[in-house]
């Protein structure tokens, strides 16, 4: 939700800091917003220099105005806010444009349009009351609202500011310039064909540069605070993607509903079970930090097989690992992607003992693999917030207690002779497989055949 300000000190502190929360904002958020600034001040910079480029076109194609008999500063006044606007457009390039300068910038911005709207008394020879009429001055809205384009109104409300106490000088000095001659009227026909000053008339530009302002900082206020949530819901996303499977955490945060505990539909799939011989009573020799290297190396390659073969982990059991085939993705071979991944799991670690020997693990480092499948329910569970995004069927249950059989069938990947062969349908060829009918599986009540895939 935007931020609302609990009182007028927290809404003032936050027009000054720029934080619409108050509270302390995650590195990694701020840098992706000071990322999308830095960008802003570069877009603002081309665009105020289309501005002066425009203006300056504009300059020299139109017809010279009649009535000219001063010295002309509007073609200085462009060529130096020209060389300005350059060298702004370079620094932003180079570097995190500081709060003073982008301050010096507005001033700047302002007073090249002021002091060019003040030339025009001295190039007609008229009464500064003369350059009070003058349309330029909306030009003055350009300046506020480019400052939009970044997406902080404290920058819009001083770029308001600025630009309204520019304004007031220029009609205090209209006033003062010459007080036995000065003519101040009410009467609107006469300061619309003369060299008076209706001050009503100022007062209402007045108004309308700070009518605006507040409206554009008070609307960039609501945008900042969507902004920082905005950006902080995608870096939630971007690491919930590093708890989930990517295809995971896009059905969570793309979902068109939340997705609450019960949802769920039965797909095809396989599941793969992934376990490391004497894992426990190993790592109880071995200092934490030494286990943990080694966990994280052995998942890391294991991992990396397993998406090359289009599976999705489904979760980290310390050293175990569940592993689905289209069950978040359906897929038409995803049998054949599961054994083809138990062989290549297999061989990936088996090439890497080296590896395990030299972060401390003691002998070789030996894992059981097996793949069942059929029809599980792929859905959420979980209660009170707290949910988990898993399969539950058949196929969990055989291929959790096949993996367990490694250890009395003396194999290292086993998977049924149902999914061997829903898995050779699919494509799947491996002709130094072995049958083994009939075997008693613990924890099933039938006996299974079985298919050694290593």
């Amino acid at each position: 939700m935007p931020y609302i300000p609990a009182s007028l000190r927290d809404f003032v502190v936050y027009i000054w800091t720029g934080d619409p929360h108050g509270e302390a904002v995650p590195a990694r958020v701020m840098a992706e917003i000071d990322r999308r600034e830095t960008a802003a001040e570069q877009t603002i910079s081309w665009a105020q220099l289309s501005i002066v480029g425009f203006l300056t076109l504009l300059y020299w194609i139109a017809p010279r105005a009649e009535g000219t008999a001063g010295e002309n500063f509007v073609p200085m006044t462009l060529a130096a806010y020209l060389v300005f606007t350059l060298f702004r457009v370079f620094l932003s390039y180079r570097m995190v444009l500081p709060g003073w300068y982008l301050m010096l910038s507005m001033v700047v911005d302002v007073s090249l349009l002021c002091g060019m709207i003040f030339s025009f008394h001295i190039q007609y020879q008229q009464p500064p009351a003369f350059y009070l009429k003058s349309p330029t001055m909306i030009y003055l809205f350009f300046f506020i609202a480019l400052r939009a384009l970044r997406f902080d109104p404290r920058y819009v409300f001083m770029s308001g500011l600025i630009a309204a106490s520019g304004w007031v000088l220029m009609v205090l000095y209209a006033l003062t310039y010459d007080m036995n001659n000065m003519h101040v009227t009410r009467n609107y026909v006469e300061y619309l064909t003369s060299n008076t000053i209706l001050i009503g008339a100022e007062i209402d530009k007045v108004i309308t540069i700070l009518g605006v302002t507040l409206i554009l900082t008070f609307a960039l206020f609501r945008a900042r605070s969507v902004l920082f949530d905005a950006i902080q819901s995608h870096a939630a996303a971007e690491d919930l993607s590093q708890f989930f499977a990517p295809e995971v955490a896009d059905l969570i945060t793309q979902s068109a509903e939340m997705p609450g505990a019960g949802q769920g539909e039965v797909r095809a799939a396989a599941i793969m079970f992934v376990d490391v011989r004497g894992f426990t009573k190993t790592a109880l020799t071995l200092p934490p930090e030494t286990v943990m290297r080694i966990l994280a190396h052995y998942q890391q390659i294991t991992l990396t097989e397993i998406e090359q073969h289009n599976g999705q982990i489904d979760k980290f059991m310390g050293d175990g690992i569940l592993v689905t085939f289209g069950a978040v993705q359906p897929g038409e071979t995803y049998a054949a992607d599961a054994l083809r991944a138990a062989s290549a799991v297999i061989a990936a670690l088996d090439a890497r003992q080296d590896d395990f020997v030299a972060l401390g693990w003691p002998g070789r480092f030996a894992t059981g693999v097996a793949v069942a499948s059929g029809d599980v329910t792929v859905g959420i569970v979980g209660s009170q917030g707290r949910y988990e995004f898993t399969v539950i069927g058949h196929a969990v249950n055989l291929a959790s207690k096949l993996e367990s059989a490694n250890k009395a069938q003396r194999t290292r990947a086993l998977t049924d002779a149902s999914t061997h062969s829903r898995a050779e349908a699919q494509g799947y060829v491996n002709p130094g497989v072995l049958r083994r009918d009939g075997e008693g599986v613990a924890g099933l009540a039938a006996p299974v055949d079985l298919v050694v895939l290593a």
